[in-house]
């Protein structure tokens, strides 16, 4: 299930050497809908220049590995490999040493623990669930924030009001670093998320403001 709080991963990533301080520049992407495709644009992009290009998304649809794309120089990424990953796994549970924890935070300190060891020039990290407690916001300096399309999702947890949701969303937004933000189908969403990026000073590109996307 899910338990959202930062607590407990930020003490496992502490017993692991806090290799979330280690990562390459990282693309933090948080929404409703569209963090997938997303995810998939940067690296197209980002590979197509050559770059090596980690990529952590989720759910899986058949296979663990598939939320670990590891970046390789000069060519596409590769989910990671079997030995790679089992000893990842390993490494993060004996360090956990049998304390509560949920599958998430378990599954995102072995990203971390990948990425960090793992050389590459970018790395490009879907959010798992809401943003501000979900477990992969302890990244402290991210090279951009960015938040898609936001509507009703999970509402158990982040709130039952589009504003309170954006507002979950917005959390991973750091002070001083760069904010990208998506078409949003809701007003109130973009205003919040703009609002939350001028109260950190934070500077901001609006999707419909600073720029277009367009089929041709």
């Amino acid at each position: 299930g899910f338990d959202l709080s930062l607590d407990r991963i930020a003490g496992l990533l502490e017993k692991l050497g806090n290799p979330q301080d280690r990562m390459p520049p990282v693309i933090h992407i948080a929404g409703t809908n569209g963090k997938g495709s997303c995810a998939a644009y940067c690296r197209a992009l980002l590979e197509a220049e050559g770059k090596a290009v980690h990529v952590h998304t989720s759910p899986h649809l058949v296979r663990w590995h598939e939320r670990f794309r590891i970046g390789r120089k000069g060519e596409r990424g590769r989910f990671v490999e079997d030995e790679v990953l089992a000893d990842a796994v390993r490494r993060v549970a004996e360090a956990n040493g049998g304390q509560p924890i949920t599958v998430f935070e378990i599954l995102t300190a072995v990203m971390f623990l990948l990425f960090s060891e793992q050389p590459a020039d970018v790395a490009i990290v879907e959010v798992g669930l809401g943003g501000r407690f979900d477990a992969t916001n302890v990244i402290s300096d991210p090279a951009v924030s960015l938040i898609m399309p936001i509507a009703l999702d999970h509402q158990a947890f982040l709130g039952d009001r589009v504003e309170l949701i954006a507002a979950e969303k917005a959390g991973i937004i750091k002070p001083g670093h760069p904010v990208v933000v998506g078409f949003q189908p809701d007003e109130i969403a973009r205003d919040t998320i703009v609002s939350t990026a001028d109260r950190l000073g934070s500077p901001v590109s609006v999707y419909g403001q600073d720029f277009q996307a367009y089929e041709e």
